[in-house]
């Protein structure tokens, strides 16, 4: 049976039953303007039955209820799943059927894939996504009574999923309360006494970080441990005193933070059931990339990636080699736009730097150029960076094929990480310790280790080193992370508002 057949089976379903036009249509277009896999997916069910009707038994008909009900758990909206039309026609037997299949369809498809499509809120999504046969799934839950937890089964098996899951129903639990504000003023800090520092202590004691009886209304050194602990936690420079953004952080209420994780569970859900045995992830949101074995953390280092003008992207790839002591292939962008004002306003910098100015492949001396004369949309140049003390990359780039030409790698401007949110970069990410995530990637590569590529950066000749196995790394954009401790951070790039006005649409 095709795919028309089965929206025509189903719809036909409906017609029989007695309701009137006004609530066939917007039900009839869920199903036609379903996803095309989706629709397979209902072709193959129906079909593997002999298309019998599937919702005839009142207990399987109610456990699936309960399971749409529950998808509130994930994040999800149950309404967009015909919640409220199920109850009202579980004693109509052919709108149940229809109502049945087209709502669990649709919600098992989107705990499996995501209910938005990554590449529209992410342009430069490549992650392969996550694979299921629903129409098998279904039949085995109908077969052996498993109905109220098919779908929760489908939903992501990362812990970092689960553990936003228990984070959505923590929140959710809380009673409602407002958060005690604390009132816009000059910089808080040790020694500072007063309302707003009572305010102050109040909001902190409320969110858990400072004892109650501590509140005393002079900014102590115990005031100054909560607000640092607070701080650590929103992904706040840590200082220990309060100023806009750690006031505006300090008046995140509940809400926010449900919402918050509501769209990193979608995030997960973009993502595929195995990472890699061995892998690295990037989290821009955290300005971190950090390195797994069968699950578990081993390394983290701080990064920094692009300007929010030159953000970097969101994308999946395998680091198949690094280049020591590597050439800057300076891109035409960054050299029209950033290097000709440079060498402009002072010509000698490009030797000084190490700079190559080509024609073709035949190099150029800098001191013979008219620098003046040329523009953005005059530079018939193309330059390159020796490697060296003042190399872009430093000592070691880490590459991984993308179309984006983005890569980890070192940088000569080390005292950038310990700037807050650091984004300088024109897209690529910049990490620190590069040596020690290159010694982690060569684990089992024989000959190379951190002694190893200390000799051969004292050389300062380019070479590259193949990794014995490609390892998968995924570069990723969370905002909420409680698996261990509770990390709320900023949304530096301005992504979350989309993907949760996404979730809270009909349809997505």
């Amino acid at each position: 049976m095709s795919a028309v057949s089965v929206t025509r089976l189903l719809v036909g379903w409906f017609l029989r039953a007695a309701c009137g036009l006004a609530m066939v249509l917007p039900l009839v277009a869920t199903v036609v303007g379903a996803d095309h896999q989706q629709t397979e997916a209902v072709s193959e069910f129906y079909a593997a039955r002999g298309h019998a009707p599937a919702w005839s038994d009142d207990a399987l008909y109610d456990d699936l209820v309960a399971a749409i009900q529950e998808l509130a758990d994930h994040g999800l909206v149950p309404d967009h799943y015909h919640l409220q039309a199920l109850l009202e026609n579980r004693g109509n037997r052919d709108v149940r059927e229809y109502l049945a299949t087209t709502a669990w369809f649709s919600a098992a498809a989107h705990l499996v894939h995501g209910k938005l499509d990554p590449a529209t809120y992410e342009p430069d999504w490549t992650a392969r996504g996550r694979k299921q046969d629903l129409a098998a799934h279904l039949t085995t839950a109908l077969s052996d009574g498993s109905v109220a937890g098919s779908l929760d089964a489908l939903a992501p098996r990362h812990p970092e999923y689960r553990a936003l899951k228990a984070e959505l129903a923590l929140l959710r639990a809380r009673p409602e309360e407002s958060p005690i504000v604390v009132s816009d003023g000059p910089l808080l800090a040790n020694g500072a006494a007063g309302e707003r520092v009572e305010q102050l202590q109040a909001r902190l004691a409320q969110l858990g970080v400072l004892p109650v009886a501590a509140q005393n209304g002079v900014f102590d050194e115990i005031t100054e441990d909560a607000v640092e602990t607070f701080q650590m936690k929103s992904g706040l420079a840590v200082d220990g005193m309060v100023g806009p953004a750690t006031l505006g952080g300090l008046r995140q209420d509940v809400q926010s933070k449900i919402e918050q994780v509501i769209v990193n569970m979608e995030r997960w859900r973009w993502l595929p059931d195995d990472l890699g045995p061995r892998h690295v992830r990037v989290n821009l949101a955290d300005f971190s990339v950090s390195t797994y074995y069968r699950g578990r953390l081993e390394r983290t280092h701080s990064v920094i990636i692009g300007r929010p003008y030159r953000k970097t992207p969101v994308f999946t790839s395998y680091i198949s080699h690094v280049v020591l002591n590597p050439w800057w292939e300076t891109p035409e962008s960054i050299a029209r736009k950033d290097k000709l004002p440079l060498f402009q306003q002072d010509p000698a910098s490009a030797d000084r730097l190490g700079y190559q100015i080509l024609v073709g492949s035949r190099v150029v001396p800098a001191a013979s150029i008219d620098w003046a004369a040329l523009s953005e949309d005059n530079f018939p140049y193309r330059i390159r960076q020796a490697p060296g003390p003042h190399n872009a990359l430093g000592r070691i780039k880490f590459m991984f094929p993308n179309k984006h030409d983005v890569y980890l790698h070192d940088t000569p401007n080390r005292g950038l990480f310990s700037q807050h949110q650091p984004m300088f970069s024109s897209g690529c990410i910049r990490v620190q310790d590069p040596l020690e995530l290159a010694a982690w990637l060569f684990q089992d590569t024989p000959g190379w280790d951190a002694e190893r590529f200390q000799e051969v950066i004292a050389d300062g000749k380019e070479l590259q080193v193949n990794l014995k196995r490609a390892v998968p790394i995924h570069v990723l954009y969370f905002t909420a992370e409680v698996d261990g401790a509770r990390r709320y951070l900023p949304d530096v790039y301005g992504r979350d508002g989309a993907v949760l006005e996404g979730l809270l649409r009909q349809g997505g």
